[in-house]
């Protein structure tokens, strides 16, 4: 069948608007999947877990922590002593009764208790202000090697006083105690070895 150059002329016109159609409608997909992409990448990054901490006094320490080494709190110093059969004034107060501490013993603990709680406050806030000067450095940009190996040298000292201090306060307490009551105490903590498991150990 022969076609007419006017019939000829409307299929190439059609067949050109069909080819521009799909052009402009992949063009158009493909911006929208770009342009969403970084969107779906940001959504999926996991925020930092320090998130929310810049808002701290000093950053590297906790309201938590502040409040600990005002106080005097153990804050897990004594760890190495209190699980390893050294009793502290604390707990040994605590459990007077139970360990039979008669009145000699009760007076020397506490005021073996009195006088740690004196010494490792002035030792937590000395603590806590060496770590406000190193936050407070790096918070105003005044901060070069040298200051960091100064000002961390200055922390690692206190730090390592604090924990000797509570450290030498169990060696005291045990020293006040007998065999029997440190027994007890280990027994009454769950440090007992025939009756505390580690955790995930078999039954």
């Amino acid at each position: 069948m022969k076609i007419s150059k006017a019939t000829h002329t409307q299929l190439a016109a059609a067949c050109a608007l069909a080819v521009w159609t799909s052009a402009s409608f992949a063009q158009h997909t493909g911006h929208t999947h770009s342009s969403a992409a970084p969107a779906t990448a940001q959504a999926d990054t996991p925020a930092s877990p320090y998130a929310g901490e810049q808002t701290r006094d000093i950053k590297s320490l906790s309201a938590s922590d502040v409040t600990g080494l005002l106080s005097g709190a153990g804050m897990a110093y004594a760890k190495a002593a209190e699980l390893n059969g050294y009793p502290g004034p604390a707990h040994v107060l605590e459990l007077s009764s139970q360990l039979k501490l008669n009145g000699d013993q009760h007076s020397a603990t506490k005021t073996l208790m009195d006088q740690h709680k004196s010494r490792a406050r002035t030792l937590g806030a000395q603590l806590l202000e060496a770590e406000r000067s190193l936050d407070g450095a790096f918070a105003s940009q005044q901060i070069d090697a040298q200051r960091v190996e100064d000002l961390t040298r200055q922390i690692g000292t206190l730090q390592a006083r604090l924990r000797a201090e509570h450290l030498q306060t169990h060696l005291a307490q045990t020293a006040l105690l007998s065999p029997q009551q440190i027994a007890s105490y280990q027994r009454l903590r769950g440090y007992d070895r025939t009756t505390a498991k580690e955790p995930g150990s078999p039954q």
